[in-house]
């Protein structure tokens, strides 16, 4: 069974997102990077990119398959995790920690705009 951190806002497509400070942490889920398996490359947003809600912002390479990482806001990217460069299983071994992927500056409320999203318990029994 996949851990389901609460306080976190999820969307159908497996990101998780976490407001502070006007900005919104995201990543996959820990559903998502089993679903996955070993990640062998992440391909991250570029610093200053404007991002859409639910548009590709980068890939997520596993030894199955590449799936597209899309945000859950719309924004621009302050920050990316380039710790996943050179370690890219960071997001198998700690999702909701070091694994994350970005941090996108949003116009408005940021933890407004996390919680309209799908809670824990909206995405676990989405994803039983």
């Amino acid at each position: 069974m996949s851990v389901v951190k609460p306080g976190l806002g999820y969307t159908a497509e497996h990101e998780w997102a976490e407001a502070g400070n006007g900005a919104v942490k995201i990543g996959i889920t820990d559903f998502a990077q089993c679903q996955l398996g070993d990640i062998v490359f992440v391909e991250l947003p570029q610093l200053g990119q404007e991002v859409e809600a639910g548009q590709p912002i980068g890939t997520i390479e596993s030894v199955k398959t590449v799936s597209e990482l899309y945000s859950p806001v719309t924004g621009k990217v302050t920050k990316i995790n380039e710790a996943l460069l050179d370690a890219p299983e960071l997001v198998n071994s700690d999702p909701y920690g070091e694994g994350w992927i970005a941090l996108v500056e949003v116009d408005g409320d940021a933890a407004d705009l996390v919680n309209r999203m799908l809670s824990a318990d909206q995405y676990e029994a989405n994803n039983k």
